[in-house]
């Protein structure tokens, strides 16, 4: 062992087989934008043994003041590529995989299989629910974590403890995003860094365990807070992500976008429906799945959450991304 992590394996809650242990983990990171920068420089500093970065965007000028892992010349790079190359900059001596695409349903499966914990940086609904959902069926630990303006939140789900979908199982009928509300980096920072805290706590197995714990930050007031949630119960019915190669011929397809933002529909006989008129659909055959597809999978895990109010539970959602 180098004199790398000597620091750390000081710690006599550490020491040599803690960073073994670190060695031979491997991390999927989803997201390298602000959370994601603070994640994955504290987990290749701490001498996690390999990472797989996922995440399609590429690097923008808007992003820098909030993403320390990139400068000036990484703009218009792919960040999951800009990312790797930057986590092997600072330690060349783990493996480090660019997964330069979307997080699907199609692809969530495998990569979630291959990785001991899985660190949701996304700060989307629509990937915290799909990778919550697959954490949850296959028992591995996901760390997830939030923010907007100036406070947020992390939580440890899954492993063992109740899931994302049973914390949260509504999403906010209005939700602001970081480019309509804005963000200030420092509290991107922190709360990716308490992240990476709960990360390393989980896979160097410290007790008490922070799986089943949220950790919030007001960046207002300066005050950490939280709650435990050990006894929450899962959902008894949850509309998941599909993909549309999981189209069966019988389900309603139902488009939330609008014709200028989507010409064509998902599948032929699919209906074109606006978000605020998805109250109709809660009397359509009773027997049949309705899918509901949008860009991201946010208008449609809305409108899940407001059908399965008036008693539709046959739900399915497809994320369909951004128009080739």
């Amino acid at each position: 062992m180098t004199d790398r992590y000597i620091r750390q394996t000081t710690l006599s809650e550490i020491g040599a087989a803690g960073q073994t242990r670190l060695a031979a983990a491997t991390v999927l990171v989803v997201g390298a934008g602000g959370l994601g920068s603070s994640v994955l420089q504290i987990l290749a500093g701490a001498g996690v043994g390999e990472i797989v970065i996922v995440d399609h965007d590429h690097v923008d000028i808007s992003n820098l003041h909030r993403q320390p892992l990139y400068d000036m010349s990484d703009i218009g790079v792919l960040k999951a590529e800009a990312a790797r190359d930057a986590v092997l900059r600072s330690n060349p001596d783990i493996v480090t995989t660019a997964k330069s695409e979307r997080l699907t349903p199609a692809n969530a499966t495998e990569l979630i299989e291959k990785a001991n914990i899985v660190i949701d940086a996304a700060d989307n609904f629509a990937v915290t629910y799909m990778l919550s959902d697959r954490c949850l069926a296959v028992g591995k630990p996901l760390i997830s974590a939030s923010v907007l303006g100036l406070s947020g939140y992390v939580g440890a789900y899954c492993g063992g403890a109740p899931s994302y979908r049973a914390v949260f199982p509504d999403v906010p009928e209005a939700a602001g995003s970081c480019a309509s509300i804005g963000v200030l980096g420092s509290a991107v920072a922190i709360l990716g860094s308490l992240q990476a805290h709960l990360a390393l706590h989980v896979l160097l197995d410290f007790r008490p365990s922070v799986l089943g714990r949220v950790v919030s930050f007001d960046g207002h007031s300066l005050q950490f807070g939280g709650f435990g949630f050990a006894d929450c119960p899962e959902p008894q019915h949850a509309a998941q992500f599909i993909g549309l190669a999981d189209l069966e011929p019988e389900d309603i397809v139902v488009d939330l976008r609008g014709v200028a933002e989507a010409p064509i529909l998902p599948r032929s006989d699919a209906l074109r429906v606006a978000p605020a008129d998805v109250d109709l659909l809660a009397s359509a055959d009773g027997g049949a799945r309705i899918v509901l597809c949008c860009r991201s999978g946010q208008r449609a895990l809305r409108a899940a959450g407001r059908l399965q109010a008036m008693g539709r539970l046959n739900l399915a959602l497809v994320a369909l991304g951004d128009p080739s």
